[in-house]
């Protein structure tokens, strides 16, 4: 019995030979300091646990979901994106509730694309955006993310030819990995981009909570004509701390959305009505909780920006999300220093070069350990003596 082609193509998944190397060196007994992890180290609030302990206790949430989500949880995404974005959101026709963002990722491509049609995604990105392509028998093409342009696409560099072939298109700001932050002007010129050349835009606001320096990242939507030609992604396991729960949903252009929820019925019965009470009261209570996140984050973030200053490892601190991009020193590649640190220094981090050829020169670190383990993982490379 063979796997089918599509199963055969699908790209080698990056994160979890990530995963494999650290568990071994765990395994070995060694003091890993994880730094290459997606995975937040925080617990979920206290009030989203309660919420959904009443929900599994009550009998009415033991039955099958309606297939498009309750209306609790649609509103509840319609609720937040009008307080947090002012973006009106119609909870019918413009919410798809998905377990998780990654379903919705990688089924974007089999709703929109037929076999042979191109998509255009970023490089360095999210390793699992290359997954959908295979499995709708779709092409795709990369645009580079260059330091020099704030690791923000230019559209201008797009050559016409695949400008003209291009369906659909993913984004993704706050980035991940390289912490940038999209400004509005920026997505004014995606809309006028897509609009130009009839594609549809995917932005996957995963760490749309976590912006640095009183910045707060803002949403794709928020854009005029963004509803016109585009979705956003919205997921719970960051903002919230949910990742396990795997919830999020989708907000924007109808159509998209209706797509989504098409191939959905299909596919699934409905998450848990318990999960999307418990989701709803993430996104409409006390966000308290996300502020302190934040804040945490932005403290790690400021001991890893000196720490690395202290040994003459020059970084940009990140603007958004909670990874950093570190440049690798010289007569290394990506992968060359993430296993050199793994090796001699008991560090795990992310080769840049697994979020695509542009990553090459860098490593991804999460800020996911505290802020004593991240000063004493910059203490470990400083006796390497590399810079």
């Amino acid at each position: 019995m063979e796997f089918s082609n599509r199963l055969q193509q699908l790209p080698t998944q990056f994160f979890s030979k990530l995963a494999a190397k650290t568990s071994q060196a765990l395994a070995e007994g060694r003091d890993v300091i994880n730094l290459g992890q997606g995975n937040p180290d925080q617990p979920t609030p206290e009030h989203i646990i309660k919420a959904m302990q009443e929900a599994v206790a009550d009998p009415k949430n033991h039955k099958y979901s309606p297939f498009r989500g309750i209306p609790e949880m649609r509103q509840a995404a319609a609720d937040f994106y009008k307080r947090e974005y002012d973006v009106d959101i119609d909870p019918d026709t413009e919410v798809a509730v998905l377990a998780g963002t990654k379903i919705g990722l990688v089924e974007l491509p089999l709703v929109f694309l037929n076999p042979g049609d191109l998509m255009l995604l970023p490089d360095p990105g999210y390793p699992d955006y290359l997954s959908g392509a295979p499995l709708a028998e779709a092409r795709f093409e990369t645009f580079p993310l260059k330091a020099e342009n704030g690791f923000l696409p230019d559209y201008e560099e797009i050559p016409q030819s695949v400008k003209e072939q291009a369906k659909l298109m993913y984004l993704n700001y706050p980035n991940n990995p390289t912490g940038a932050v999209a400004s509005p002007n920026f997505f004014e010129e995606t809309v006028a981009f897509a609009k130009e050349n009839e594609l549809a835009v995917v932005h996957d606001f995963a760490y749309g909570a976590v912006g640095f320096e009183g910045i707060k990242p803002p949403s794709f939507l928020q854009t005029e004509g963004a509803k016109d030609v585009g979705v956003e992604m919205y997921t719970l396991s960051k903002t919230y701390n949910m990742a396990g729960w795997r919830i999020g949903f989708a907000v924007g252009n109808a159509k998209m959305i209706e797509a989504l929820n098409l191939v959905q019925d299909h596919l699934f019965a409905g998450l848990s009505p318990a999960l999307q009470l418990a989701a709803a009261e993430a996104l409409t209570g006390d966000q308290q909780c996300v502020t302190e996140l934040v804040d945490m984050y932005e403290k790690r973030r400021a001991v890893l920006k000196e720490e690395c200053g202290r040994i003459g490892w020059q970084i940009e601190a990140p603007k958004g999300s909670f990874f950093a991009w570190l440049p690798v020193p010289n007569g290394f590649t990506s992968v060359g220093f993430a296993d050199y640190l793994l090796e001699h220094a008991n560090i795990s981090t992310a080769a840049g070069s697994g979020f695509g050829e542009s990553g090459e020169g860098y490593i991804r670190v999460g800020l996911l350990v505290d802020e004593a383990r991240i000063a004493e993982a910059i203490s470990r490379i400083e006796k390497l003596n590399l810079f």
